[in-house]
């Protein structure tokens, strides 16, 4: 995610590397009913000098995956790749919300789920319940978004 690129950029490294996966993965007989692709979402680079917003992120997201994502696949688990807390649930609740997508949606992020609850633990690591209460709610709202029911603070 780092670097200058736009988002169609993205779009094409992501169809590329998808492509390839799955070639390889028919090679060496993946049953595909049973996978979960793990991937990034289809964004500018942090220093794009346009950024886009989170309905472009799920319309080029979705676009890049109903091109390149088998239809066997039975889901997608999106990695925050960097993105800040919000930016990365706002972004999956956007996706979420895409009507055309035959895949079960989650996410599997690190610092987008962690980074408020390690900064709490950070400023006084004896308030622990004040880091646990931060990991609970960005836990709650992120599941919200996978859910398309995300709701700013």
């Amino acid at each position: 995610m780092d670097g200058e690129h736009t988002i169609e950029r993205s779009y094409e490294v992501t169809a590329r590397v998808l492509e390839a996966v799955f070639v390889e993965l028919s090679a060496h007989r993946v049953q595909l009913e049973e996978l979960l692709l793990k991937t990034n979402m289809v964004l500018s680079g942090y220093d794009c000098p346009v950024q886009v917003t989170s309905d472009e992120v799920a319309d080029w997201t979705i676009r890049c995956l109903e091109h390149r994502l088998p239809v066997a696949v039975p889901g997608v688990v999106f990695l925050s790749g960097g993105q800040s807390e919000e930016v990365a649930t706002t972004n999956l609740d956007a996706i979420a919300r895409c009507e055309k997508r035959p895949w079960e949606l989650s996410f599997s992020f690190g610092r987008a789920l962690q980074a408020s609850a390690l900064r709490a633990w950070a400023d006084d690591p004896g308030d622990l319940a004040a880091a646990q209460g931060k990991f609970q709610r960005r836990a709650t709202e992120t599941a919200a978004a996978r859910e398309s029911k995300y709701v700013a603070a």
